[in-house]
């Protein structure tokens, strides 16, 4: 290696590699058992922990790895892997112009194949453009498999019985299958010829650690391939890095959690952090990394290092830290106009301004990666915003929902966020609906149940209170009493008569009113309305039968004309088929008097 070289592999930076996946494929565990492995393997100095990020060198990944790595065929320094729990969106968490993550691994449970948390994962991955493998995990679970604990997978898989390794290349293929559904061609990876155009998907167990090392290997050789030129920095830079989150520190106030992917921040420098309403500018008081494994003591869990580079996970503390945000862009300025680096955040930030509108929900999500994935979601499906935001449910926000117009709107989705105290009393009392969940695509799902919910109530108080059409027969010899009230037994020949509806007898095509339901009786019994095809006898209010209203008369209940109007264009897909008959004979006689009648 010449000396060029050896000076130029200062400036490759570590891989950030991203997991997500479903809630319980078995993520954080396969992420465990990667820590695990590698601190069985190197000593324990070898692998360390970052803030919200865990750095695996090359040296460690050759020795999990065995045979499968020769380490001189690279010159990457190794990986470094984010693991902050509850960020199952961190894909889109940003970097300049992309996402945070180099390359990912998208786990999927082997037996439960893709599920709704996993599509979403996808539909990220694509749209990001990162390249990804497939870790199909928990393949002990497989029956009769005997597991070969830490062993490559390949190995593994041909030391299994015909019949283990039979049920297992079913569900892999299923996989493969969903993949290609997807629209991405895929394949075992020690088959996949170009990893550019294929996805790998590597058979694993996050508990016996069987297949660990074809992750790290194909993780390595994809980055190492495809991604060299992406990770050449300049190490000595100013920092550029992306906020993973903002978390209150004993002694230290709001401390932001940060991954570096270029350059160098120190102490005392100034840096430029992505806020709610502008760009922070603030100085650096303190560096801090977690304490290696082996002296951590409970009071004191940092150390304070002066300067850091990339990559790598890193808490830095400063003051005015209240507004910022998780998923914002933190510049460090040096030598450069702070204008410029201020111009350069906000220009950033600018990319993930979400449309909003005079009328909509509100969102508030834990990131703006997030943030824009919900809103990308909520176009999508037709959903305006009023208001979107990164942060908690506070009372304030509980204010701007209420002032919505429409009561639909009067709802808060939040995504991965906690609802404080006082926001959640206030919403009781002022009707804000809430939607909480830590998935995309299941709280835009209960919001939409909730609107179809709310509009179905709506109808059906509509229905409540309007009249419905309805026209029926006086029979023949069934005149009980000719007035005070008339009492007639009748044949309902379509729709639904009710009481108390005024009744009307058309001469022509002019309706006359005669009179007013007063009662309905079924089988002696007393009711309150009744369908076609029933005979009932009824008690009219107002006419004599033999004067108004004579035996074998079609009468019909008198429609209001705004009442037609609304059924006619509202509700004829609430009304039974016979009903919307009868309106239309109603309306089509009234029309023939006068055209624009009901309209």
């Amino acid at each position: 290696m010449s000396d060029r070289d050896a000076d130029n592999d200062q400036d490759l930076r570590t891989p950030i590699v991203a997991v997500l996946g479903h809630v319980d494929h078995g993520k954080t565990s396969l992420l465990d058992k990667i820590r695990g492995s590698t601190v069985i393997e190197g000593e324990a100095g070898a692998i360390t922990q970052h803030i919200g990020a865990t750095a695996i060198p090359l040296d460690v990944v050759s020795k999990v790895a065995g045979s499968l790595v020769d380490p001189t065929d690279f010159d990457l320094p190794g990986l470094l892997f984010i693991d902050t729990p509850g960020h199952h969106s961190f894909t889109t968490l940003r970097s300049r112009g992309g996402a945070l993550a180099d390359i990912a691994i998208l786990v999927v449970d082997v037996n439960d194949g893709f599920q709704p948390q996993t599509l979403e994962a996808l539909n990220i991955l694509k749209k990001s453009q990162t390249p990804f493998v497939v870790a199909a995990n928990k393949v002990d679970t497989t029956p009769g498999w005997k597991p070969n604990e830490d062993a490559p997978i390949k190995q593994t898989y041909d030391a299994q019985s015909d019949r283990a390794r039979q049920k297992l290349d079913e569900s892999l293929y299923e996989i493969i299958g969903e993949l290609s559904d997807e629209g991405f061609s895929a394949d075992l990876y020690w088959r996949v010829q170009d990893f550019r155009g294929n996805i790998g998907v590597v058979p694993v167990s996050a508990k016996t650690g069987e297949g660990v090392p074809d992750v790290l290997t194909v993780l390595m050789g994809l980055a190492q391939r495809y991604m060299k030129e992406d990770m050449e920095i300049d190490v000595t830079g100013p920092g550029a890095g992306t906020v993973l989150e903002v978390k209150e520190e004993k002694g230290f106030g709001t401390t932001l959690d940060v991954v570096l992917y270029d350059g160098t921040v120190r102490e005392d420098e100034t840096i430029v952090v992505g806020g709610k309403n502008e760009p922070i500018v603030t100085d650096v008081r303190a560096l801090l990394k977690p304490r290696p494994l082996a002296e951590i003591r409970t009071e004191d869990r940092f150390e304070k290092v002066d300067e850091i580079s990339a990559a790598a996970g890193v808490k830095i503390a400063a003051p005015e830290l209240k507004d910022a945000m998780a998923g914002a862009p933190v510049r460090v300025v040096r030598d450069r106009d702070i204008d410029d680096v201020i111009t350069e955040v906000q220009a950033e930030l600018s990319e993930i301004e979400v449309e909003s509108q005079e009328q909509g929900v509100v969102v508030k999500a834990d990131t703006l990666g997030s943030l824009e994935a919900i809103a990308n979601a909520l176009e999508e499906a037709e959903i305006p915003i009023m208001r979107a935001e990164v942060g908690d449910v506070a009372p304030r926000d509980i204010s701007v929902a209420s002032t919505a117009e429409e009561d639909k709107h009067k709802t808060i989705l939040a995504f991965n966020v906690d609802v404080l105290t006082d926001a959640e009393r206030d919403a009781e009392e002022s009707d804000v609906k809430l939607f909480e969940s830590d998935v995309i695509y299941r709280l835009i799902e209960e919001y939409e149940e909730y609107v179809e919910e709310r509009e179905r109530a709506q109808q059906e108080t509509v229905l409540d209170n309007i009249t419905r059409p309805a026209r029926f027969n006086i029979l023949p010899d069934h005149t009980f009493r000719q007035n005070d009230p008339a009492v007639v037994g009748v044949e309902i020949l379509s729709g639904t008569i009710r009481k108390n509806s005024h009744v009307v007898k058309f001469e022509g095509n002019s309706p006359t009113r005669v009179g007013q339901l007063k009662g309905i009786q079924e089988q002696g019994e007393d009711v309150d309305e009744a369908r076609s095809g029933n005979r009932v006898s009824v008690a009219i209010d107002g006419p004599t039968v033999g004067r108004q209203i004579e035996e074998g008369d079609e009468l019909w209940i008198e429609l209001p004309e705004k009442h037609a109007k609304i059924l006619e264009q509202e509700l004829t897909e609430d009304i039974p088929m016979d009903e919307v008959e009868t309106l239309q004979m109603y309306l089509d006689k009234q029309r023939k008097r006068d055209p624009f009648w009901g309209k």
